[in-house]
């Protein structure tokens, strides 16, 4: 008998039972669906991971102030501001693969511009900050030598503070109030997204960092003018970050002059490690829900095996007259063999359908981007057929054992 003559018989036999296929079907389609659906949101929560870890630039080290005790209790972090503008100069100019030491100086302030009023994080710079964290002025400029070192009053703003204050339009030559202080808007940021905290790191104006101290910042919470929130360090290579970090240590010891057995008044963090272990903690939790949506398909299969096994006991009269007119054992084994390879395909298929849709759901609320990978979605199809297969062959191989003249006996 012909291929195209069991794939026939094989549909028609599917198609007299509809409910009973589709229920069949079912465990697979679940199966599947779940684990085109995990690859994919797990995907998209790697990319989102790997794209915060690129928002923060490349190569790059924060050094931060360190802790101060009160009372013989050690406050949080930050309170022992030691880091000065010196501190940063000195980095750069005596370390061979910092390429950037950028200082940073901010304080949450309110904002005005015409009838709009908004609290943000302003943030005294130099150029080099940008540099160090590879953000870009998509509109205007960013600041020239001349306004870092006359304390201008100007400013580069991000893409919140744009639609909140300028209602979207374009803020290039826009002014704005900084407390008492105007200033004049001479560049927008490129969107950078959330941060490592989950803060909108567009939610910012920056300005030079001599106009932050002498006209804007000024003192905060008791600390001088000359206090750093951080140090940004862009390194050269990221293989050196070990023997840069060590050499960060033993400089700003140094010119902090503290002794052998004292703590260090600031720290030096890789603000990509916490992102880097999220997205570690994400890929085994991925691949931990994978496995669990793989056994899914294995009860689907089980569930086929099952269905078919009933179907060959109710069949079994039409087996034997099948086998009487004719047919030999290899077309009856083949006839529910291809039954159970088209109940998994079916499945596969909607299962496909559904996990991307799925997908597609969870990362849009969640805010990941949607990567639904075509290979997730023919080794899950594969490994459906494979499964059907596998257990279908032995009701195939059950009924093709049967005896013709046993068989037309059946009641």
């Amino acid at each position: 008998m012909s291929p195209v003559e069991n794939l026939r018989i094989a549909t028609r036999a599917l198609r007299a039972n509809k409910l009973r296929s589709a229920l069949t079907a079912l465990g697979i389609i679940v199966g599947v669906a779940a684990v085109v659906c995990m690859v994919s949101v797990g995907a998209g929560a790697q990319a989102e991971v790997s794209e915060k870890i690129r928002t923060l630039g490349a190569n790059l080290l924060l050094v931060l102030p360190g802790a101060r005790s009160s009372g013989g209790a050690r406050l949080e972090s930050g309170t022992q501001p030691t880091l000065t503008e010196e501190d940063a100069t000195a980095i750069r100019r005596e370390l061979a693969n910092v390429q950037v030491a950028a200082p940073l100086l901010s304080r949450s302030m309110p904002l005005v511009a015409l009838n709009r009023n908004w609290k943000t994080l302003v943030a005294g710079i130099n150029a080099d900050y940008l540099v160090a964290r590879e953000w870009q002025v998509v509109e205007g400029r960013a600041f020239n030598g001349d306004e870092t070192v006359s304390a201008a009053k100007v400013a580069i703003v991000g893409a919140v503070i744009v639609d909140e204050v300028f209602d979207g339009r374009a803020g290039v030559g826009g002014s704005i109030r900084i407390g008492n202080v105007p200033f004049t808007v001479i560049g927008v940021l490129d969107k950078k997204g959330l941060g490592a905290a989950g803060r909108s790191q567009d939610d910012v104006v920056f300005i030079p960092l001599s106009t932050a101290k002498s006209r804007v910042l000024g003192a905060v919470h008791g600390t001088t003018r000359e206090a750093l929130d951080f140090i940004s360090i862009k390194l050269a290579d990221a293989s050196v970050r070990p023997e840069v970090q060590r050499e960060i240590e033993e400089l700003l010891r140094q010119r902090h002059r503290i002794r052998r057995d004292a703590s260090s008044d600031f720290r030096i963090e890789n603000p990509a490690d916490v992102l880097t272990a999220r997205g570690a903690a994400v890929r085994t939790l991925g691949i931990l829900l994978i496995a669990v949506a793989a056994v899914s398909l294995v009860v689907g299969g089980i569930s086929i095996m099952n269905i078919m096994l009933v179907s060959v006991t109710e069949r079994t009269r039409e087996i034997g007259l099948r086998m009487a007119v004719g047919a030999n054992r290899r077309d009856i084994r083949w006839q529910f063999l291809i039954e159970a390879l088209i109940l998994s395909l079916i499945g596969g298929g909607a299962g496909a359908i559904l996990g991307a849709v799925a997908a597609i759901a969870i990362a849009w609320n969640a805010g990941w981007p949607v990567l639904i990978s075509p290979w997730a979605i023919m080794i899950a199809c594969g490994f459906a057929g494979l499964v059907g297969v596998s257990f279908g062959l032995y009701p195939a191989q059950k009924a093709a054992r049967l005896d013709p003249i046993a068989a037309l006996r059946f009641e």
